[in-house]
């Protein structure tokens, strides 16, 4: 159901602490203007730079962007070369805005397999932004939600085998110390953009009980009103966890 028109809304229940986003439709407002899709990704980036410091002006606590899945290296290898490139550039040219906003960045996903200086520059940001407070910045690069389901299990299994842990003892809070997220809250808010109506591969032990909001908005478009409208969307609905209604 889109929900690109909704209405703000003065309600004054909370808000979501923490709003992860799919950040689709880059290549589709490429296509729509005649341009290269790198185009849209260079405008999606504009757009992550737009959001990130609404998110800080609209008082939410965390946010995570859903950047480059492990499914996106099967793209043609110009078009991963280019985000690549748009990696490295946001690593160097955002650390000041970052800063600015206060920002704790940290970059969630399988780090094997990325080019060694985006690696060091990761590391570099990660810790150059680690003691601000305002609000975290969640990247999920080379990132897919079942390959860090079946690696906890594999930890978990490699524990058992060793005899540190006994298979009764495992229990939700065992298994979530062991994914990429540990020690991170669960979102409460999932968005995606460009119309699109799936979670694609992305936080699917995370997101059990989000609340999802699609948008018709392509990424590049996409800006604090959006976040905003999204969020009053959020503030309409009656989370149960499962449970009986009002």
């Amino acid at each position: 159901m889109p929900t690109a028109s909704l209405p703000v809304t003065s309600d004054p229940s909370p808000g979501p602490a923490h709003v992860a986003i799919i950040m689709d439709g880059n290549g589709r407002w490429a296509k729509a203007r005649g341009l290269p899709r790198a185009a849209g990704h260079r405008r999606g980036a504009d757009a992550v730079r737009r959001v990130v410091r609404g998110a800080g002006e609209l008082g939410i606590p965390m946010l995570t962007l859903f950047a480059f899945s492990t499914e996106n290296w099967a793209r043609p290898a110009d078009e991963v070369a280019d985000l690549m490139g748009l990696l490295r550039h946001y690593l160097r040219s955002e650390l000041d805005e970052l800063l600015r906003n206060g920002a704790r960045l940290r970059v969630i996903g399988n780090r094997e397999g990325l080019p060694e200086d985006i690696v060091r520059g990761i590391s570099d940001a990660e810790r150059q932004t680690q003691s601000n407070t305002r609000i975290d910045v969640n990247i999920c690069v080379n990132y897919g939600a079942r390959h860090e389901i079946l690696q906890a299990t594999r930890n978990l299994a490699r524990r058992v085998a060793a005899g540190e842990l006994s298979p009764e003892r495992i229990d939700e809070q065992h298994f979530e110390r062991e994914l990429l997220t540990a020690g991170l809250p669960d979102p409460d808010l999932v968005i995606r953009t460009s119309g699109e109506q799936r979670i694609s591969n992305f936080l699917l032990w995370q997101c059990a009980y989000a609340e999802l909001v699609f948008v018709d908005t392509l990424w590049p478009d996409f800006g604090k009103d959006h976040l905003q409208q999204a969020i009053a969307e959020f503030r309409r609905r009656e989370r149960r966890y499962g449970g009986i209604g009002r």
